[in-house]
């Protein structure tokens, strides 16, 4: 009996220190690694499981044993809604943090550029803009631009091919501040701003069955968006001067509009002479051609593509600009009248 009750307590002992070695172990690797201040990046990649997450964990060096978190996961019923994405974290936080973290998403901000394009801008004035901001190569966007490869939206196809068109996304490129991410490439710069333009028009009520009942195509109106966005300052003018083009239109008179001129000039001149109205031989030369250029010389803003698609109504033909700093226009329904709203014009000159 005394045999047998040493063997029943010795392997009590065993027990009892098998036990506690073996809580020992698993209390020890529960504890969280050595503190740390550099961060540790890591990325969970979407469909990535429990199994694949832990062993991330412990090949970062951030848990101890994959075994012992899984574990724990269990034990606490989470894993099921950790989400993907680049995560930091810093040697030391305990599992709870470690599960919190990848339960709300909290992963790390990428780096952002950030630019705008005024209303108006031509594509080469945004190549310029962008190349001079160290965000895009002004070669590679101005090609991209001009044969509008390796963008992937439905607007395109109401975006002609021309070789008469100087770029084809000429006027497609939306006016606006963006935030992109750092890495982005010139294509994906095009592809938002284009993204952009879809998104607009789309918001437009009744968009497509007004352009329908204007007999238009879209990259008419959009031409007349851009004439009407480098010819006006004052909004309230907008659909006025929307409503001029129209009717010179109807009537088969030449749009002269000096803008066109500037457009072909590649820099704007604060005047141009008789000489560049009728210098370059060019189908978007509105001097020398009748109807409208072949596309857009601007970007829009909504406000000139909602004038161009609803114009104010009126008989006029003629306008100039007031040289008293306003920015405004008269307006005339004849020559004669023209004539003499030029000489009114440039008697209230400042």
């Amino acid at each position: 009996m005394k045999k047998a009750l040493k063997w029943l307590v010795s392997i009590i002992l065993i027990i009892m220190i098998a036990g506690a070695a073996g809580g020992w172990y698993v209390y020890s690797g529960m504890q969280p690694v050595k503190v740390s201040e550099q961060p540790v990046k890591f990325t969970i990649e979407p469909g990535t499981g429990s199994n694949g997450i832990a062993g991330i964990l412990e090949d970062q060096g951030l848990i101890k044993n994959s075994f012992l978190f899984l574990s724990y996961l269990k034990w606490k019923s989470e894993g099921s809604h950790f989400q993907a994405g680049v995560y930091e974290l810093n040697p030391g936080v305990t599992y709870d943090e470690i599960i919190a973290k990848l339960n709300s998403g909290d992963v790390v901000k990428a780096e952002m550029i950030r630019f705008t394009i005024p209303e108006g801008f031509t594509v080469a004035q945004m190549a310029e803009k962008l190349a001079e901001q160290g965000i895009a190569n002004k070669e590679v966007f101005l090609e991209l631009a001009k044969k509008a490869t390796g963008l992937d939206n439905a607007l395109l196809a109401d975006v002609p091919e021309s070789d008469q068109l100087t770029f084809r996304l000429e006027g497609y490129l939306f006016p606006e501040t963006y935030e992109l991410k750092k890495e982005s490439t010139e294509t994906d710069i095009i592809q938002r701003m284009f993204e952009e333009t879809s998104k607009r028009l789309d918001e437009i009520p009744d968009f497509r069955e007004k352009l329908t009942q204007r007999g238009m195509s879209l990259n008419e109106l959009m031409t007349v968006a851009s004439l009407v966005e480098r010819e006006v300052v004052a909004d309230s003018e907008r659909n006025l001067v929307a409503g001029v083009i129209y009717n010179r239109l109807a009537e088969g008179m030449k749009l002269e509009i000096d803008a066109t001129v500037q457009y072909l000039l590649g820099k704007p001149k604060e005047r141009l002479m008789n000489s560049d109205l009728r210098s370059v031989d060019s189908p978007y030369n509105t001097y020398l051609y009748e109807g409208l250029p072949p596309g857009p010389i601007a970007a829009p803003s909504l406000n000139s593509i909602q004038a161009a698609l609803e114009p104010e109504a009126s008989d006029y033909l003629f306008y100039v600009t007031k040289k008293d700093g306003s920015g405004e226009h008269l307006f005339a329904k004849t020559y004669k009248e023209h004539l003499k709203n030029i000489k009114k014009s440039k008697a209230t000159a400042k």
